[in-house]
């Protein structure tokens, strides 16, 4: 039988465990001594159901057939790394884990191996993300969403959430970007139909023009360099449509009407050049008796 929440709890929270890898932003370490300390530290059993996932979880999709794998796993080994909860008002949130919630649900476990700890939300939102980071568990508009979050939770600046992540400030901006895309292009990503790769491309077309090739994409289950193509080919027909037509002095104007008439035929009048278009060689000879320069067919 599990004991009382009190007594599951350890000591301060990070600071009791972990000492000075909970200070000073660096919860890369705090993760890595989670993982380094967890078989030492002193687990709990907690009933399934008392458990609410991460509210701070910056993943939304999570691959079924992986979990299946996880789940079987679980069924015949047990869980070896105890989930890292928050006691809350009602039961506990998961901290870091929920891939092995999530597994254990679908074997039907009653109870898992636990270790609570006093976390604060920032801590939970950024141990949360970093988890998923650390393991490419993310795509990017995930990843865009959960730096877009921390940053307005925390009243962070680029600058410091990349300190805190591990990561650049121009790669935090470089993903935060990814927001301003059309959200039926983000879910797209967000539900596994395109990778980023497909949709970078698009960023640079017109939206209904993005969101047709990207349909097409789906439908058609074409490759990165095949929706590149195609938006090359868009930007080139665009390129050509957007170019300013050559505005012709009207006396030239004047002067191919006239001739045309005279001849009837297509004739074009440039600078220092006229330009007479004939089809064959009899439409040829037709020409050249009206110009009077032969009298008899070549």
């Amino acid at each position: 039988m599990a004991t009382s929440k009190k007594s599951k709890k350890l000591g301060k929270g990070l600071d009791a465990i972990f000492g000075d890898a909970s200070q000073g932003g660096d919860l890369q370490s705090v993760i890595n001594a989670i993982e380094k300390k967890a078989p030492s530290l002193n687990h709990v059993e907690v009933p399934l159901k008392d458990i609410r996932p991460n509210p701070y979880q910056p993943r939304k999709h999570f691959d079924e057939e992986k979990l299946n794998e996880l789940a079987q796993s679980i069924k015949e080994h047990g869980i070896f790394q105890p989930i890292i909860l928050k006691e809350s008002v009602q039961g506990y949130e998961i901290v870091a884990g929920e891939r092995r919630y999530r597994a254990a649900s679908i074997v039907g476990l009653e109870n898992v191996p636990a270790i609570i700890v006093d976390f604060t939300d920032q801590q939970m939102m950024e141990i949360a993300l970093l988890e998923n980071i650390q393991r490419e568990d993310l795509n990017a508009i995930e990843e865009a969403q959960a730096y877009a979050t921390m940053m307005k939770k925390l009243n962070l600046t680029q600058e410091e959430l990349a300190k805190r992540v591990g990561k650049s400030r121009a790669h935090i901006a470089n993903t935060v970007r990814l927001l301003k895309m059309p959200k039926k292009l983000q879910n797209y990503v967000l539900d596994g139909e395109l990778t980023m790769g497909h949709i970078k491309p698009l960023i640079t077309i017109d939206e209904d023009k993005a969101l047709e090739v990207a349909q097409k994409a789906i439908a058609q289950q074409l490759s990165v360099r095949e929706v590149e193509d195609i938006v090359k080919g868009i930007k080139l027909q665009a390129a050509r449509k957007a170019k300013p037509k050559e505005v012709k002095p009207k006396e030239y104007v004047y002067v191919e009407g006239l001739l045309r008439k005279k001849y009837r035929t297509k004739i074009k009048v440039d600078d220092n050049a006229i330009t007479i278009k004939y089809s064959d060689t009899k439409d040829l000879n037709r020409i050249l008796e009206l110009m009077g320069v032969i009298e008899e067919e070549l």
